[in-house]
């Protein structure tokens, strides 16, 4: 069900309990700022969430508070991440949903990363 991504912080959001351990995750990638795992319902070869540890509803909200020393942090997590994993040649496609419109279905900020195979159009055609 989409979010509406202008809402206060859920401290009871499924990757708020993530992080917090009280629901297991497959980790493949953790530092100070960003935590990842692989999607229970992958949507290509590999994807994988990453997290920021910080309390942000969506894009919009990470990118309009978090400190510029966080936001730095968790961009080199998700691109570390696609290096580790063999991703940036031959590519991979990171993905953001915000909000009801963007298809947004949790609200804590999560950036999907797919890869390890072709994965045609953006947004199917119409």
């Amino acid at each position: 069900m989409p979010i509406d991504a202008t809402q206060p912080y859920d401290d009871e959001n499924i990757f708020a309990k993530i992080l917090r351990g009280e629901i297991p995750s497959s980790k493949v990638y953790e530092d100070e700022w960003a935590y990842a795992f692989s999607d229970i319902n992958p949507q290509a070869k590999l994807h994988i969430l990453v997290i920021p540890k910080g309390r942000y509803v969506s894009w919009d909200d990470f990118s309009a508070t978090a400190p510029a020393e966080e936001i730095a942090g968790f961009v080199r997590a998700v691109g570390q991440i696609a290096r580790t994993h063999g991703l940036v040649e031959p590519g991979f496609r990171l993905l953001a949903n915000v909000g009801a419109h963007g298809g947004q279905e949790v609200p804590h900020l999560h950036v999907h990363l797919f890869g390890g195979e072709p994965l045609g159009p953006m947004i199917a055609r119409r």
